[in-house]
């Protein structure tokens, strides 16, 4: 089962610091994520998300790869090229994996102008070392479905407190 967490911070810089540590860790395999994506509150009171994982794009990569291999069949491969990358970013468009766009944008009508979220979707994680990885970022938990005792290392880690070790 996965984690939801979601970290508020003053800037947007700090948001992607934060995920960059958390994508560090993952490349360590000390997380495991299923999605991370950085919110931010715009000046005009828009969200704007940044989200690493792109499926419009990754569909149409695709897309034009299996058309220009069955266009080279019907000898056409730039037409079989065009039509599979029209398909293959529909259908990316229409994948929403991780979490869901909505949610994050309704979620991140609660912060303020110039404020940026960090949403996390953890699969699974070694704790301790996380907390430690996050240590002293600064941010704030706005939602997370972690249990108390972790949530709670998790606050003390990004405040900079120094904790225990935390349950893996």
């Amino acid at each position: 089962m996965a984690d939801l967490l979601v970290i508020s911070f003053p800037t947007e810089a700090q948001a992607e610091e934060a995920r960059m540590r958390v994508a560090a860790m993952q490349r360590e395999y000390l997380i495991a994520l299923g999605d991370a994506v950085v919110a931010l509150r715009q000046a005009d009171g828009s969200i704007k998300l940044n989200q690493v994982f792109q499926p419009t794009a990754a569909g149409a990569a695709g897309g034009a790869l299996w058309g220009s291999l069955l266009g080279l069949l019907f000898l056409n491969p730039i037409a079989g090229a065009a039509m599979g990358a029209a398909a293959g970013a529909v259908a990316g468009r229409l994948t929403d994996v991780g979490i869901n766009d909505a949610f994050m944008k309704d979620v991140s009508q609660s912060l303020d102008r110039g404020e940026a979220a960090l949403f996390l979707l953890v699969r699974k994680m070694t704790s301790e070392r996380v907390m430690e990885g996050l240590q002293g970022m600064g941010g704030r938990i706005m939602r997370s479905s972690f249990d108390e005792t972790k949530e709670g290392l998790l606050r003390d880690a990004l405040a900079g407190a120094g904790g225990g070790a935390a349950p893996g």
